[in-house]
C-alpha cells in the first residue's frame, strides 16, 4: 500500500511528465504549422486536425517519452532537494532504496502507457499521418518496383520483370516450383493483378509441369490464383514499420526472413526499439532520481542542465546505433540494447553514490 508521501511523490512525477509533454507539444506545433504551411493550406481543415495533428502528437510524445520522463525527474526531484524535502524524509530513517519505490512505480506506468501507445495505438494512427504526409507535404510512397524476386513458400520463387501499385499490375511473371534442387513446374504470364489478400490473376499464362520423363503444358488467357504474398512484401516504403503493431512486425519480419528478403533491419530495429525505450523509463528515471535528490551549488539550473545532456546523449546514442544497425554493421537487437545497457551501468554507479552520500 502506498502511503501519503508515496503518493505525492508519483502525483507530482506524473504531473510534471504529463506537463512537460504538453509544453513541448505546443512549441513543437508551432515550428511544424511553420514548416508545412503551405501543405496546411492545400489541405482540408478537416483533414488536417483529425487525419494529421490528431495523430502526430500522440507519435511525437512518444518518440520522445525518455526524455520527458528524464526533464520529470530532474525537475520534480530538484525542487524537493531545494526544499529540502528529501533530507527530512531521510533524516526519519527512510532508506534510499525505500524513497526510490514510488519513482519506479511512476516509472512503470509511464512504460506501461508508451509500450501500449507504441504497439497497439500508434500504428493504425500512423497509417493516417503518414497518408496526409504523403498526399499533401512530399510522397514517400513506392509505388514501383522492378526485377521481384522473391520465395513465396518453401521451394517456390516468384519474379516479376516490373510492378506498378497504382494499377496493381505486375509484368512478365513466372512462378517457380522446386522439390529439392529439380525444377517441378513453372508458370509464366504476361501480367499478373492483385486482388486482395494472396489473391492473384494471371493472364496469357503458360503452365509447364515436369515429370521424370515427360512436360505437360497448359495454357490460357486468364486464371485466378493464390500466391502466399502481396505488395508489401516487396515494396518497402521508409515509414512502413511505423504502420505495424508489434505484434504484426514480429509477424511480418519472420515471413520475410523465411523468404529471403534482406532489406528489413528498419522493421527489426523498430521492433525491438519498442522494447527498449519502455525499459529506458526505469533506467532513466534512476539516473534523474540519483543526480538530482540532494543539493548542489548552483541549485536547481545545473540539475537539469546536466539532465537535459545526458537525456539528448541518449537520445543521440540510440539514433547512432540504430544506424549501425540499418546499415548491417550491427543486429538491430543489439543495436537498440546498447545505449540501455550503457546507461545502466550509469545509473547503478550513480544510485550507489547517492545511496551512501
Amino acid at each position: 500500500m502506498f502511503k501519503i508521501l508515496d503518493r505525492y511523490i508519483i502525483r507530482n512525477f506524473l504531473g510534471t511528465y504529463v506537463f512537460a509533454i504538453l509544453l513541448l507539444l505546443a512549441i513543437v506545433v508551432m515550428f511544424d504549422v511553420n514548416e508545412k504551411l503551405d501543405a496546411f493550406l492545400k489541405a482540408p481543415f478537416k483533414a488536417t486536425v483529425f487525419d494529421y495533428f490528431l495523430n502526430f502528437l500522440p507519435y511525437f510524445a512518444n518518440q520522445f517519452s525518455p526524455l520527458f520522463t528524464f526533464i520529470a525527474v530532474i525537475f520534480f526531484t530538484s525542487k524537493l532537494a531545494g526544499n529540502s524535502e528529501i533530507i527530512a524524509m531521510l533524516s526519519t530513517g527512510m532508506s534510499y532504496r525505500r524513497l526510490l519505490r514510488p519513482y519506479m512505480f511512476s516509472a512503470f506506468v509511464i512504460a506501461s502507457v508508451t509500450y501500449a501507445l507504441s504497439a497497439y495505438v500508434i500504428p493504425p494512427a500512423n497509417v493516417k499521418r503518414i497518408d496526409f504526409t504523403n498526399t499533401y507535404v512530399k510522397n514517400k510512397r513506392i509505388d514501383y518496383g522492378s526485377n521481384i524476386m522473391l520465395m513465396v513458400a518453401p521451394g517456390e520463387i516468384a519474379y516479376m520483370s516490373r510492378y506498378d501499385n497504382v494499377s496493381k499490375t505486375g509484368t512478365r511473371f513466372s512462378l517457380e516450383k522446386f522439390e529439392g534442387k529439380t525444377l517441378v513446374s513453372r508458370l509464366t504470364a504476361q501480367s499478373i493483378k492483385w486482388d486482395t489478400l494472396y489473391h492473384w490473376t494471371v493472364r496469357d499464362y503458360v503452365i509447364r509441369d515436369f515429370t521424370e520423363h515427360r512436360e505437360y503444358i497448359s495454357q490460357g488467357k486468364s486464371l485466378d490464383t493464390v500466391i502466399p504474398f502481396e505488395p508489401r512484401d516487396f515494396l518497402i516504403a521508409k515509414n512502413d514499420h511505423e504502420k505495424m503493431t508489434t505484434a504484426d512486425l514480429s509477424e511480418y519480419i519472420d515471413r520475410q526472413k523465411d523468404r529471403g528478403v534482406a532489406n528489413i533491419q528498419s522493421f527489426e530495429v523498430e521492433y525491438h526499439r519498442r522494447f527498449a525505450m519502455t525499459a529506458a523509463a526505469f533506467i532513466l528515471t534512476v539516473i534523474g532520481m540519483a543526480l538530482s535528490s540532494r543539493k548542489v551549488k548552483g541549485g536547481m539550473g545545473v540539475n537539469i542542465g546536466i539532465g537535459l545532456v545526458l537525456s539528448f546523449s541518449y537520445i543521440l546514442f540510440m539514433a547512432v546505433t540504430s544506424a549501425f544497425a540499418v546499415s548491417g554493421l550491427t543486429s538491430p537487437m543489439v543495436a537498440m540494447w546498447i545505449p540501455n545497457m550503457v546507461y545502466a551501468i550509469i545509473a547503478i554507479v550513480l544510485y550507489r553514490r547517492a545511496s551512501v552520500s
